[in-house]
């Protein structure tokens, strides 16, 4: 069975992924993974956009000054990045079809139509003071950057009421264990 976690960026999503014990398909990782190691992706991007790709290793400055110059940018390195990201998924999900449950950490799970009838979604509710102020540490963050990415995504309305659970996250371990643990339960009866 495929659980799908959904949320904010920066919500806790990946945290929440990690404690369900299961295997985790983390689509951040893997587009890390393609910008450092895979070169086809590099030359599909630097075709595209060739003034912002010029050597591999794909750096995430360049990623980012791409997405900043022109908005329609993001939506092409989508494109190209989602195709790949996907088939590791596929790949991902073969390898892991006799667990009992995966659990799919994916930004864009509703927006790219990877999500299937029979997953259980379930949406990280998180204070968006405590969003932003965990965003504002990590290492190249970028409020522009951001807003541009949460131009592409659905609403968190709209996530939240896809969801057959809710995680209200305090960012504490004791309280996402609880809420995992409520979870299985429930999934499993």
């Amino acid at each position: 069975m495929r659980i799908g976690i959904l949320g904010d960026i920066g919500s806790g999503k990946s945290y929440v992924a990690k404690n369900f014990g299961y295997p985790v398909f983390n689509a951040d990782i893997e587009v890390e993974k393609l910008y450092k190691k895979d070169k086809k992706t590099f030359y599909e991007l630097k075709k595209i956009l060739p003034k912002y790709f010029r050597s591999f290793p794909i750096k995430k400055h360049e990623i980012s000054i791409a997405i900043l110059d022109d908005k329609k940018n993001l939506k092409k390195i989508v494109k190209v990045v989602h195709k790949s990201v996907r088939k590791k998924m596929n790949i991902f999900l073969k390898k892991n079809k006799n667990k009992k449950f995966v659990i799919l950490d994916i930004p864009l799970l509703l927006e790219n139509k990877i999500n299937k009838k029979n997953d259980i979604l379930i949406f990280v509710q998180s204070k968006r003071s405590e969003v932003l102020k965990r965003l504002g540490k990590r290492k190249n963050f970028n409020i522009k950057l951001l807003r541009k990415f949460k131009k592409i995504q659905l609403s968190l309305d709209y996530k939240r009421k896809k969801s057959h659970f809710i995680i209200k996250n305090d960012f504490t371990k004791g309280t996402i264990k609880n809420y995992v643990k409520f979870i299985l339960k429930n999934i499993k009866k």
